[in-house]
């Protein structure tokens, strides 16, 4: 894992380690406020590593990464994964050309989008001048569930904050409820759907779906 310290990928390397060290795998952290990105390629041959998860900013140090990762031939059997989704952005592709296809993310997108979601995506690529990415159905549904608890509950704090098991909310990605996970200690929408995705190498404006969930 080339890490940023930050909770929010201290947790994922967190749940990696917990799924993957049953099944004899191993995570080593990088961590990125001290390593440069040409710095990573020794580590990871050092370590022996068979994959390497960006958890780390966009577009730096990413991109950078990526790029040195690439450039590296002893590094050429390396499976690059970017989990939090930065090869969905047009920027990527930008940024990394060829370099930037074949790594996988997860993008919460269903295989087909629901007749809300198809309004949306409509009229965000009217805005925006491109097709949106999977981020532009969370911030809507964000503001849905929200406006949805605001509605119901007002905006008293603690009535909000009690309101989650009752929330349910049409979204751009089908029917939004919250549950909790053994585990974790906050609400979540535990079936929203879950694709595995990148870009083509044939066509790197082209998206692949090799699974989805």
């Amino acid at each position: 894992m080339a890490a940023q310290p930050s909770v929010y990928w201290a947790s994922g390397i967190r749940i990696l380690r917990n799924h993957l060290a049953p099944r004899g795998g191993t995570v080593v952290e990088l961590d990125m406020s001290v390593l440069t990105p040409a710095a990573v390629g020794d580590q990871l041959v050092d370590k022996g590593a068979t994959a390497l998860l960006l958890l780390t900013g966009h577009p730096e140090p990413a991109v950078s990464i990526v790029k040195a990762v690439r450039l590296d031939q002893r590094l050429a059997k390396v499976m690059i994964g970017a989990p939090a989704g930065q090869p969905e952005f047009s920027e990527w592709a930008r940024l990394l050309g060829d370099d930037g296809a074949a790594v996988p993310f997860l993008r919460y997108l269903p295989e087909s989008l629901s007749p809300l979601g198809a309004r949306v995506e409509k009229v965000l690529g009217e805005r925006l001048g491109q097709a949106p990415s999977f981020v532009a159905f969370e911030g809507y549904d964000t503001i849905a569930v929200l406006a949805e608890s605001l509605r119901s509950h007002g905006a008293d704090r603690t009535r909000i904050a009690g309101s989650w098991p009752r929330v349910t909310v049409e979204g751009t990605r089908g029917q939004i409820r919250f549950s909790r996970t053994a585990g974790i200690s906050v609400w979540q929408w535990t079936s929203a759907p879950v694709q595995v995705v990148d870009r083509d190498p044939a066509a790197p404006d082209r998206f692949r779906v090799p699974h989805a969930d």
